[in-house]
């Protein structure tokens, strides 16, 4: 099939331009959090706003290899939502879980059957990507709403991400007793976590 008279073009366009948006949203994010004192949080949504960036820019590139270097028209619904870090968190979440099980699925089924085993490849990926990156959210989000950012029902490791030290215990220390940085600075292992859960 003519790339230029393809539906998954437009696809490729759709989810680039919602990629930016989900990385500069997650810009915003991270300085929400550190308005708030959670350097841990404002990091981590930094990372995910490079994540982000790297699959729009997975788009594009398609876009451009493929031949299209032309304006292309699109129509999309693309969130807003009222900044604030909890419900921003969960927000975002529900936002990846439909990227991951809906939308990019269907996006890669479309470019299998147009004969862009690449670009399905790509989305399927990608899609996996989102899916991790709604797991973390969700369990960020809900920790940060309920108030358990930094306490455990066992005993867990809290380590400051500035000076390093580390301390054995249900609940972190307020401040860093080496530094005196905030508590905002300890490492949560996110991923060893989340998979306790699962």
């Amino acid at each position: 099939m003519d790339f230029n008279e393809s539906v998954t073009k437009i696809n490729l366009a759709r989810s680039f331009s919602a990629e930016c948006q989900a990385g500069a949203r997650y810009q915003f994010m991270s300085k929400m959090a550190l308005k708030d004192n959670q350097k841990f949080i404002s990091d981590t949504m930094k990372t995910l706003a490079k994540n982000e960036m790297a699959h729009a820019k997975v788009f594009y590139d398609y876009i451009i290899e493929k031949g299209s270097s032309k304006n292309i028209a699109i129509e999309a619904g693309y969130p807003f939502e009222t900044p604030e870090l909890k419900t921003s968190l969960l927000g975002e979440a529900l936002i990846e879980l439909s990227e991951a099980k809906n939308i990019y699925p269907s996006f890669a089924k479309i470019a299998q059957d147009e004969g862009f085993t690449d670009i399905a490849k790509s989305f399927e990926m990608v899609a996996r990507v989102e899916e991790t990156h709604h797991k973390l959210l969700n369990y960020l989000g809900s920790l940060y709403k309920n108030h358990t950012m930094y306490k455990r029902n066992k005993e867990t490791k809290w380590k400051c991400s500035n000076c390093g030290f580390v301390d054995i215990a249900k609940e972190s220390y307020k401040t860093c007793p080496l530094c005196h940085l905030e508590q905002g600075y300890v490492i949560i292992d996110l991923e060893h976590e989340i998979n306790d859960e699962c």
